[in-house]
């Protein structure tokens, strides 16, 4: 299946919360803000804010945005050209493959997605402003749309690196284009005068809403990658100020909160059902199969016949694309016990994370949840499941070499991940499915403190932090808790804890700026060469828009 029939599949306005329930719920939107009586109750000041929400639906939608631009262009997914399939004109191989040219509109796509949802923020905060008199939610109202917006400056910032900076409903075709470091000042500056007035509650009245945890994750996040974001992209990247004891400052505000605890299982903060019912999560993007169809990304993933792995409908709506390679699954601790079950051998993994990947041949109607146990890996062919277009038996290879493969097996290429698990109801209509997308959680923050207090000279302090993830991942087995810990080893424990939600681009862009070798601009498997210089740490600014607004500069290198 081709890409371009998915693209602009996820829209429509992100109903964000589930209120004094667990029930994900159809929230309405409201155009026009009301008069000053109408900003009074929480259901009122949710309705009014849901629009500075809805950026969500596109960023964190998998076609030819913001999210791809994040997650394509590290390690950990690549998504080849399989015949005639997931050509797009260069689109997904450019991205895999760092060749980026500033006249390719899928950047103008990410660029209008979150500038969009930065307008929607802008014109909520001016309309709320206007009101006379000003209602006595005003504070709560502007501090959550501002950390919003902030949110969406950061993902702009990541990407594009030198950006304009609006705050208000300017009609101004000329706003110029902001140093990345002053992009950072403003974001942080934003956030931290909003804490004060963002909620502390923590519980289904709060799902799926900015709270001040969301905050401190986006801190947290940022100071990490301050060397980076306070610098200057260029053909060699100019390292700006790091800010280690920031970012484990503000993880402590999270940690010290005592609000969140790890899950048992790993695979429940991802789930199907993974709402408010989860400890772990700090944020996630609310959607469901049939009041909030914006997630398209196990159909992005799953082959074609995989529905018969997973008890879809027959003729689900999956697309065979993304998957990961040999170099980043072999990171993973696939150790695996194995027992009989009637005809079939059953697998368990060890590291519960490594049931993540599907991997080898696929069998009918075979996939128990949680991934890591059970998995039949042997059985009878009559049970094979079979790519449909070849007659080929469907088994899933890490080890390719040719981005771009015509063969039959080429379909076939690549691990697939299902994290994020499929359900009955994914797959019917390509944006259905009814896990809810995560943002922030706990795991993240015990890592970014954990490499913060590394890189401060203080590996004993990281040390617990990463072990409790390995403790939990090995189903409470503390036996295969690290000893040591470095920042190769805290790196590939971050790939296995982290795979596909969104940081790892991040990951091997600051250790790279940080001076600990080649890691983002390094040659990988499959057909990527080495990058000429580091100008790829940024996108270009898009042709564009750099037509219509005479006030942006262009990137480095573009």
């Amino acid at each position: 299946m081709n890409n371009k029939i998915f693209k602009g599949l996820c829209v429509g306005l992100l109903g964000m919360i589930a209120l004094n329930s667990c029930t994900k719920l159809d929230v309405k939107t409201y155009s026009v803000v009301g008069s000053g009586s109408y900003w009074q109750t929480p259901d009122q000041i949710t309705a009014g804010v849901a629009p500075a929400y809805g950026g969500f639906n596109s960023i964190s939608a998998i076609d030819a945005g913001i999210a791809t631009m994040l997650e394509c262009t590290a390690d950990d997914i690549v998504v080849p050209t399989r015949g005639n399939d997931w050509g797009d004109a260069g689109h997904w191989d450019a991205l895999w493959k760092h060749t980026y040219e500033k006249t390719n509109s899928n950047w103008n796509n990410g660029w209008n997605d979150i500038f969009n949802a930065i307008s929607s923020c802008n014109n909520i905060i001016t309309a709320v402003n206007g009101i006379k008199p000003a209602p006595s939610s005003l504070p709560v109202i502007l501090a959550q749309v501002k950390t919003l917006r902030a949110y969406y400056y950061f993902m702009a910032m990541d990407v594009f690196g030198n950006i304009p900076i609006v705050t208000d409903t300017t009609t101004s075709t000329t706003s110029p284009t902001k140093a990345r470091a002053d992009v950072f000042n403003f974001i942080v500056s934003e956030v931290q005068s909003s804490l004060p007035y963002l909620t502390t509650t923590v519980d289904a009245s709060t799902y799926g809403k900015v709270t001040r945890y969301f905050a401190f994750a986006l801190l947290a996040r940022m100071y990490l990658n301050a060397q980076v974001l306070t610098g200057k992209p260029g053909l060699s990247y100019t390292a700006g100020t790091p800010a280690w004891q920031k970012a484990s400052d503000y993880c402590d505000s999270i940690l010290l909160s005592n609000k969140y605890s790890l899950m048992s299982n790993y695979f429940d903060n991802f789930a199907p059902t993974n709402g408010p019912s989860s400890t772990e999560n700090i944020f996630a993007v609310v959607t469901d199969h049939i009041n909030n169809k914006v997630s398209s990304w196990e159909n992005a993933i799953l082959h074609y016949q995989s529905y018969l792995a997973f008890g879809m409908s027959t003729g689900a709506n999956l697309w065979n694309g993304f998957c990961s390679a040999a170099d980043f699954y072999n990171n993973f601790d696939t150790t695996s016990s194995y027992a009989a079950s009637g005809s079939n051998t059953l697998r368990t993994y060890r590291d519960m994370r490594s049931g993540q990947w599907l991997i080898g041949q696929q069998f009918i109607g075979t996939y128990n949840y949680p991934p890591s146990q059970n998995v039949v890996v042997a059985g009878p062919s009559a049970n094979y499941i079979l790519d449909a277009q070849t007659g080929f038996p469907l088994a899933f290879n890490p080890n390719f070499t040719l981005f771009s493969d015509p063969s039959a097996q080429g379909r076939l290429a690549g691990v697939r991940n299902i994290k994020y698990f499929p359900s009955p109801n994914s797959g019917k209509s390509g944006n259905d499915m009814d896990n809810d997308i995560i943002i922030f959680r706990l795991a993240e923050i015990l890592l970014i403190k954990a490499e913060a207090q590394i890189r401060l000279g203080n590996p004993g302090a990281a040390l617990p932090l990463v072990n409790q993830l390995r403790t939990r991942a090995y189903g409470g087995n503390s036996s295969f808790n690290l000893t040591t810990i470095n920042l190769t080893t805290l790196l590939a424990e971050k790939g296995r804890e982290m795979a596909y939600e969104g940081v790892r681009r991040d990951d091997l862009i600051r250790y790279e700026v940080a001076g600990n070798g080649d890691y983002f601009t390094r040659a990988r498997v499959p057909g990527k060469a080495k990058d000429p210089d580091q100008h790829t740490m940024v996108f270009p600014i898009p042709a564009q828009q750099m037509t219509a607004n005479s006030g942006l500069v262009q990137n480095p290198g573009y």
